[in-house]
């Protein structure tokens, strides 16, 4: 929609649209209202408000000659296109530049609104995690460790995460925001999600092993950390999980591996699994700030893309979107749980996923 921003043409549409709206909301639809619609068309309340009770006859009267003028320039447009697919480009910085170089000032909402008639959508860093010198050391040290480790040794393990799924991605800080048409306009190399105001999210906590795969959908309200964790996550769902037959390989041999979270690091979550018989990598073992090597990330990430994907298919109602996000959660999960491949493949990554570690020298790998 390059060059379209506020002609006559777009109003012209913009005014039907808030019509149409009007009327949707008489027919049934009572969420909509002036704010809604002038979000989802970009104007101004008083814009809504003017056009909303007009019939569609009047929309084609040719209005460009009258009221406000266009408060971008040019140059001004220029700079917010030059702007797009880089990072540290908020609407508040490029208001500032255009007013250090152009002398124009225009507010965040006025750049805010032409970005989104350029077609650009806001997205923002998923960032990597900072490694100190002792995680560098101990994840060398974890390499030495399982060096004589086979990949039948490896499809004893049974990793686990807990994790937050969202809409989209959860937004990050203004600065950290790239506009852009798609990802594939990003030209730097980092990872960027689109993203979505005031979405929900849902926690999640998954386990697996050769066999099969195990999810618990966190209860509203409560908290990873502390006795939940330990009385409902560990106790009714991760103990008989591993101490059923049909769910690992040998009862007696699999090994329940988490990362440091909080929630698993507390010593009483410790000592849980101690009293319970259950073999695992405490505190002393597993290294701190290593997603790349917790293979239940991994199972993750499918998980929220997956479910993201579905949310993105579809038009989201605004009322049900927690209920719509855990339905597809939910549907994702149960189809993933018997794909034993799958999970064979990712406990089998264990030795190629040490080796980039150790050949990294303890510092970021692809994984």
């Amino acid at each position: 929609m390059a060059g379209t921003y506020d002609i006559e043409e777009q109003r012209v549409i913009d005014r039907i649209r808030c019509i149409a709206f009007r009327e949707a909301r008489d027919a049934g639809a009572t969420f909509i209202d002036r704010n809604w619609i002038a979000d989802k068309v970009h104007r101004s309340i008083r814009f809504i408000t003017d056009w909303w009770q007009k019939s569609y006859d009047q929309c084609f009267a040719d209005y460009s000659n009258a009221g406000r003028k266009l408060k971008l320039s040019q140059a001004s447009q220029d700079i917010i296109r030059e702007a797009s697919g880089r990072q540290g480009k908020s609407c508040s910085v490029v208001a500032k530049k255009i007013a250090e170089k152009q002398k124009e000032y225009v507010t965040r909402r006025t750049i805010n609104n032409y970005r989104h008639r350029e077609g650009l959508k806001p997205f923002h860093v998923i960032p990597k995690p900072l490694k100190s010198e002792t995680h560098i050391s101990d994840r060398l040290w974890l390499c030495d460790w399982l060096k004589d480790w086979t990949e039948e040794d490896f499809l004893h393990l049974a990793p686990s995460d807990e994790f937050y799924a969202w809409v989209v991605r959860r937004p990050n800080y203004q600065n950290d925001r790239v506009w852009a048409k798609s990802v594939d306009d990003i030209e730097e190399d980092e990872r960027y999600r689109e993203m979505v105001k005031n979405q929900p999210c849902i926690g999640i906590f998954v386990i697996f092993t050769a066999k099969r795969l195990h999810w618990v959908i966190k209860d509203k309200g409560e908290s990873w950390t502390g006795q939940y964790f330990r009385d409902i996550i560990l106790t009714e769902h991760v103990l008989p999980f591993l101490k059923n037959e049909e769910n690992v390989i040998d009862p007696d041999e699999v090994i329940f591996i988490h990362d440091k979270a909080p929630c698993i690091r507390a010593y009483p979550t410790q000592h849980l699994l101690q009293d319970n018989d259950i073999k695992f990598w405490g505190n002393d073992i597993w290294p701190g700030n290593s997603p790349d090597l917790n293979v239940a990330e991994h199972i993750g990430t499918i998980i929220k893309d997956e479910a993201e994907k579905k949310m993105l298919s579809e038009t989201r109602d605004s009322r049900y979107l927690e209920e719509t996000l855990k339905m597809h959660l939910s549907d994702v999960l149960t189809n993933m749980e018997t794909d034993s491949d799958l999970f064979e493949t990712l406990l089998c990554s264990y030795p190629s996923r040490l080796r980039a570690v150790k050949n990294a020298n303890g510092r970021h790998t692809d994984y």
